[in-house]
């Protein structure tokens, strides 16, 4: 099993609690667009897996719908962020990326 490595320097990346979430996201690139399916979220960024992946250092927007019960809300919370790609590995033959959220708003 692969494992990721500490990097040298603060990685906002590590600085917050990750929650195992597993949801669909569409993922906006400078490349077009992408399905994937994240695999952890904090508040800080998330771990993503994709056929695609865009590359490292680009930026990506998406909107993802946060689960009422996750959120200690009535209703699923829709959250628009923009961030961007800070690293790739492939784990038993599957391609992930981890995300920095740079920014995020909240939907109605």
């Amino acid at each position: 099993m692969a494992q990721w490595q500490m990097p040298n320097g603060e990685n906002p990346v590590r600085t917050a609690v990750r929650f195992p979430m597993r949801l669909p996201i569409r993922i906006q690139t400078e490349q077009g667009e992408l399905e994937a399916m994240t695999e952890n979220i904090s508040a800080n960024g998330l771990l993503f897996v994709s056929d695609n992946l865009p590359r490292v250092d680009s930026r990506i927007e998406f909107t993802i719908a946060m689960p009422a019960a996750v959120m200690g809300t009535t209703n699923d919370v829709t959250i628009h962020c923009i961030g961007r790609v800070v690293r790739h590995y492939l784990q038993n033959g599957t391609k992930k990326a981890a995300a920095v959220i740079d920014e995020y708003s909240l939907k109605a």
